[in-house]
């Protein structure tokens, strides 16, 4: 059940990624990140930013795992980059051994994240990202769990825009934010 969420709009991919580097400086290893929102909305490029953020060396090259499924990389925590856009089964998302990742040391960053049945993860933040119009995204942090509820008030104070326990504040990212 979720505990609190908060909303931020994005003006730019360069806002998108900042979002990603700043929770990855949050972030303690064991984390479970879902993606959730359509084609187009910015999904790989708030990974990119994270994994920018937790010092992946050569971030600027993360890319979807639509194809591969799982990308791994290492930075200050090992990073599971999953896609499940192309998975079209149960059976194949259990021959992925999910488990294996979702419950390592590493954070899991999991795209198109309702594809995965729910009794795979217990608490986890989810982040559903929407098309806002020109190159702005609405990207919402919903906490699953009082680990992620401090991950997102933790996040709020590093934007500078203020949440309130279970309730949704709307608030415009600056492109002048540093990291």
């Amino acid at each position: 059940m979720a505990m609190g969420s908060w909303t931020v709009i994005s003006t730019s991919a360069r806002m998108t990624m900042s979002l990603g580097r700043k929770l990855a400086k949050l972030v303690q290893g064991g984390e479970i990140l879902g993606l959730v929102g359509e084609l187009g909305t910015g999904k790989t490029c708030l990974v990119r930013g994270f994994c920018d953020g937790i010092k992946v060396s050569k971030a600027a090259w993360v890319r979807s795992p639509t194809f591969t499924l799982i990308n791994e990389y290492q930075g200050r925590l090992p990073v599971y980059h999953i896609d499940l856009y192309r998975v079209g089964t149960l059976a194949e998302i259990e021959s992925l051994n999910l488990r294996e990742y979702l419950y390592a040391d590493g954070v899991s960053l999991i795209e198109w994240f309702e594809y995965l049945p729910s009794d795979e993860v217990g608490e986890h933040l989810e982040l559903r990202l929407a098309h806002a119009g020109g190159s702005r995204r609405e990207i919402t942090f919903i906490a699953h769990g009082e680990r992620y509820e401090k991950i997102v008030e933790q996040l709020t104070k590093k934007t500078g825009v203020q949440k309130f326990k279970g309730s949704t504040v709307q608030g415009l990212a600056s492109g002048k934010e540093r990291d």
